[in-house]
């Protein structure tokens, strides 16, 4: 796999890469490989959901190669990940898959002065990269190994630089002694591995100090966001970087960084005041950098703003706060009743829980304090936890515990517990940057439970309005089926209705309200009932129509409404319809044939208190079915509403008749992918 990989980047030219596996009938790709970076700056996506709007999940699902350009380009199409990596490179992202079977996905890496498209060349390679990964990952699979494998991902070393002889080297060091200022040298991980007397005289300490560490940790007064974000720029991009800073008291001193795919090298020069930042307290650098926490925070607050329902804001928070923060387990908890509730937990084992969910609110519940109070708890040992809740047992194996408060509209609304399984501290900066994250958690959780609750009222209200049940009719089959519009609250106004109107005579209606909101359903409901109505006094289809028109007319609601309307008589073997501009349905006979039946077209209801609605009649032989719909069945950007509905035609043509769920399915399941709500109603009248 290292072989594939460093061979994949090579001859597309990219600087670095990620590889991601997909575990079978997981929804997730997880990060298994990375090149030509530090983990670091891909811990945001080491766990990808086919659902996040991020490239490789987009390649993957969609099975094709996304490229983006440039930065403005992925700021327009994927700002989440813009935000989190705000340099200018160009990234191509593909699936890796064997055969037919999916196994991963592949991201790529380049410099961000290259040309805006990737040549033949390019993209042969990394079709060709992507097939041989994806025959090892399969072979992984048929091997039975676990995907994402144990201590992954792993990090593929970079290419190995020329060696210098030993007369060589000596002249090399010379030669950068010789020169104004000092010099040092970074990994791909930010590490220092080389630094000059002179450097080492700028930056006032001893180089034994500082090689092998990161120069914002060695170094406190650089653990400020503004050198590492250089530091980031320099690798992502691949182009010089330039930054100042001072040493305190009073010296400033100008860097320039140098990168390339083994490393980065750094020259350093005393520098004028003027050009200089602002000084940064001299205290010890502790957890995250400040430029790690920062890019953290920025993502988690992008992804925050898509989170829709409250799992969503659990799983969203755990992915992203977890690996960024390096705690091992996480619990999302608020209080109801006067009872504690755990909405969404990591890293801990389900019964335990479960042992606490709904158990009433004590002080002698850890983290109690922080749902009543509002005010953090940081314990840096169990003795400290213990201090506070003395009846504790110590039974999650952690070492150190934060629990944070949800702060929505000034007030707390519930508790976020991050757990470390080393001890920790929290010094004073690493507090206010937890505190600050789980204030983002807190905003996003308020408007997560608005949403749940919104939408169990929506589902409430639309189970009211439509039929909970299709009646028995003797000697009559039917199937139903309602699927909402996948935008907006996921409620709307098409409906469908199936009356017994005596022993041989029955009525089916289907309609379509205007738009996908609250006073759609509203209405909907009211036309279902003026339909109900008129139907059992015995009105022929075109003044069930005609009535329900008019009522609707003297209501205004300024909506309008389509609906179809089918008399059926099983006594005669008959069928009347009329229609206020629905969809004409199909009849399937006996035989297969299909055919869509021309109804009169008559005017949408609500508009002429008027309006006249003309009938067909047919006959209605036993073993044919009449299928009656909705336009989100068949309508869909671009395509001709005759092609459409010929294709729903060939669809009930080869379905089996004998079974009208099966039939229901197949014709839902071939809909346009929803933007519109569908309603189906199918009939076959027995022999």
């Amino acid at each position: 796999m290292d072989a594939e990989m460093a061979a994949v980047v090579r001859e597309t030219g990219a600087f670095g890469g990620l590889l991601y596996a997909l575990p079978p009938d997981d929804d997730a790709l997880w990060l298994v490989m990375v090149a030509g970076m530090p983990q670091e700056i891909a811990i945001p996506w080491r766990r990808v959901a086919l659902s996040d709007p991020v490239p490789v999940a987009d390649a993957v699902r969609e099975r094709r190669l996304v490229w983006i350009a440039d930065q403005e380009e992925m700021a327009r199409r994927y700002p989440r990940t813009a935000l989190a990596l705000p340099y200018d490179f160009a990234l191509a992202a593909a699936p890796v898959a064997s055969g037919a079977a999916v196994r991963g996905g592949l991201v790529l890496l380049w410099p961000g002065a290259r040309p805006p498209r990737l040549s033949p060349g390019e993209r042969d390679a990394v079709e060709a990269g992507c097939r041989r990964l994806g025959g090892l990952l399969q072979q992984g699979a048929d091997r039975g190994d676990p995907l994402p494998p144990a201590g992954w991902p792993r990090t593929l070393p970079p290419p190995t630089g020329r060696t210098a002889p030993p007369d060589e080297a000596a002249a090399l060091t010379a030669f950068v002694d010789r020169l104004p200022g000092g010099s040092c040298a970074l990994d791909i991980n930010g590490r220092v591995t080389f630094v000059t007397p002179a450097a080492a005289g700028l930056l006032g300490v001893d180089p034994a100090g500082l090689v092998g560490a990161l120069p914002w940790e060695a170094l406190p007064w650089m653990d400020v966001p503004q050198v590492e974000d250089r530091y980031r720029a320099a690798l992502v991009s691949r182009r010089p970087q330039a930054f100042t800073v001072l040493r305190p008291p009073d010296t400033w001193l100008s860097f320039e960084l140098y990168p390339d795919p083994s490393g980065i090298s750094v020259r350093i020069n005393r520098a004028d005041p003027s050009e200089g930042a602002a000084a940064q307290p001299s205290v010890p650098a502790a957890g995250p950098s400040r430029a790690t926490l920062l890019y953290h925070l920025m993502h988690l607050a992008a992804t925050l703003t898509e989170a829709v329902g409250v799992q969503d804001v659990v799983d969203q928070t755990a992915d992203q706060l977890l690996p960024a923060l390096g705690a091992q387990g996480m619990a999302l908890m608020t209080s109801e009743d006067g009872r504690l509730k755990i909405l969404g937990h990591r890293g801990y084992r389900t019964e335990v829980m479960e042992r606490f969910d709904s158990v009433p609110l004590s002080s002698d519940i850890p983290g109690t304090k922080v749902l009543t109070s509002g005010v953090p708890g940081f314990f840096t040992s169990f003795a400290d936890l213990r201090s506070d809740y003395p009846s504790t047992v110590h039974e999650d194996g952690m070492a150190a515990w934060a629990f944070l408060p949800l702060i929505a509209s000034g007030r707390p609304i519930g508790s976020l517990l991050l757990s470390y399984r080393r001890p920790r501290t929290f010094p004073p900066g690493e507090r206010a940057v937890l505190t600050s994250l789980a204030g983002l958690v807190g905003q996003a959780l308020d408007r997560a439970r608005l949403y749940d609750s919104k939408q169990a009222l929506v589902h409430r209200l639309q189970s009211a309005l439509l039929p909970h049940g299709l009646p028995r009719v003797p000697g009559l089959r039917v199937a139903a089926r309602y699927l909402p519009a996948a935008r907006g609250l996921g409620i709307g106004g098409d409906f469908y209705d199936l009356i017994r109107l005596d022993r041989r005579t029955a009525a089916a209606a289907i309609g379509d309200v205007q738009g996908h909101n609250v006073d759609a359903a509203a209405l909907m409901g009211q036309v279902r009932t003026a339909v109900h109505a008129h139907a059992a006094v015995g009105a022929s289809p075109d003044h069930v129509l005609a009535g329900t028109n008019r009522l609707l007319t003297d209501l205004d609601p300024g909506l309008f409404t389509s609906c179809l309307y089918a008399h059926l008589d099983l006594a005669r073997r008959n069928a009347c319809l009329a229609t206020a501009g629905h969809p004409p349905p199909l009849l399937r006979h006996a035989d297969g044939r299909t055919e869509l039946l021309r109804v009169p077209p008559g005017l949408l209801l609500g508009i002429d208190p008027d309006a006249r609605y003309p009938t067909l009649e047919f006959p209605l032989p036993p073993g044919c079915v009449l299928v009656l719909y909705t336009d989100g069945l068949v309508e869909a950007p671009g395509v001709d509403f005759d092609d459409a509905t010929g294709a729903l035609a060939g669809l009930v043509e080869d379905a089996e008749p004998t079974d009208l769920d099966a039939m229901a399915d197949t014709l839902i399941r071939h809909s346009p992918t929803p933007g519109d709500d569908i309603a189906l109603l199918l009939i076959s009248p027995g022999a």
